[in-house]
């Protein structure tokens, strides 16, 4: 991993107490972070990302302590999940406090709330001593960042100092469960599955559809590249991929095995038939083919079952573009 030194950590914490922009490393993606008390500074998170004034941010804490700091109510069930799950890949939906902004909420009485599981997240918030607003550090809707280098690459200027933690280990987003209703429900699907939660919990976890509770990375079309996302059926992938050369244009393929003879000069890349290596190699690899400036690029689709939820997750959204003919 990465070495992040106290001195980077001290710069980070200078800029934070300035309300400037902080990128850094978690175990699930980069977050752009701000204090998350300052109105004006999660407000240039906003503009950084281009970002919905009613899309709620994720507040990132340093330890579950402070979690009646920034909820309103902390149900039994929080506290279990934060024993057993943080610091960690899951995000708890919870009342806010009455001091939380508006601007973090999205104007609603819920609040995102997390302890994130990477020493540099850690070593930063500790030394913060609060809670640091932090979405993903890209533009709005797009792939997610999972080394510092995307980072610098989409927000460059806008963010005063860029902690280089090195890849981030998941990959995908955190789980978000809200546990601000009558029953658990999982807003979004991550690493911690529905079936460990109810474990913890002892009762039924839903996965609804639609929610009333707006959450980070539920819109229809997130997660996408530049470059259109086509999901196709595994056994028509060839196929696809033929008829899109046949045409005399440029494709891209992102599969669970090697091309075929006949397509090994396209861009093909080969992700590990495994969901949680596939997750963490899916959004550099995105990335990657979406440099090459091809006009799509076809995806197989990922088996069905839970392992495989939260990848397929990102894939359904980061193809709705062009799903939709946009």
């Amino acid at each position: 991993m990465q070495q992040v030194t106290p001195e980077q950590i001290a710069a980070a914490l200078a800029a934070l107490r300035r309300g400037e922009l902080v990128a850094f490393p978690t175990e699930t993606v980069y977050g752009l972070g701000a204090d998350a008390s300052n109105e004006a500074a999660v407000r240039r998170i906003f503009a950084a990302k281009g970002r919905p004034a009613d899309h709620p941010v994720i507040v990132h804490l340093p330890h579950a302590g402070l979690l009646e700091q920034w909820a309103g109510h902390v149900p039994e069930a929080a506290w279990r999940l934060a024993e057993r799950f943080w610091p960690g890949p899951l995000t708890m939906i919870l009342p806010r406090a009455a001091h939380v902004l508006d601007v973090v909420t999205g104007g609603q009485s819920t609040v995102g709330l997390r302890v994130p599981d990477h020493p540099v997240a850690q070593a930063l918030l500790h030394a913060f001593g609060g809670g640091i607003a932090a979405p993903s550090a890209n533009r709005f809707g797009r792939v997610s960042p999972t080394r510092a280098e995307h980072v610098r690459a989409e927000l460059g200027d806008a963010v005063a100092v860029i902690l280089d933690g090195g890849p981030c280990r998941v990959g995908l987003e955190s789980t978000i469960v809200d546990l601000s209703g009558p029953q658990p429900a999982i807003l979004r699907p991550g690493h911690i599955s529905a079936r460990q939660i109810e474990e913890v919990l002892g009762v039924p976890v839903s996965m609804p559809a639609h929610s009333r509770t707006r959450a980070p990375g539920t819109l229809p079309g997130h997660y996408a590249p530049v470059t259109a996302v086509e999901l196709v059926a595994d056994a028509d992938l060839e196929a696809r991929a033929r008829a899109w050369l046949d045409q005399g244009r440029r494709v891209a393929v992102m599969a669970r095995r090697p091309p075929p003879a006949d397509l090994q000069h396209v861009p093909w890349r080969a992700l590990p038939d495994d969901p949680v290596a596939y997750g963490h190699a899916l959004y550099a690899t995105l990335r990657e083919l979406d440099s090459l400036r091809v006009e799509r690029i076809l995806v197989a689709r990922v088996p069905e079952g839970e392992a495989w939820t939260a990848v397929r997750d990102r894939l359904t959204r980061a193809a709705h573009g062009a799903a939709q003919g946009v």
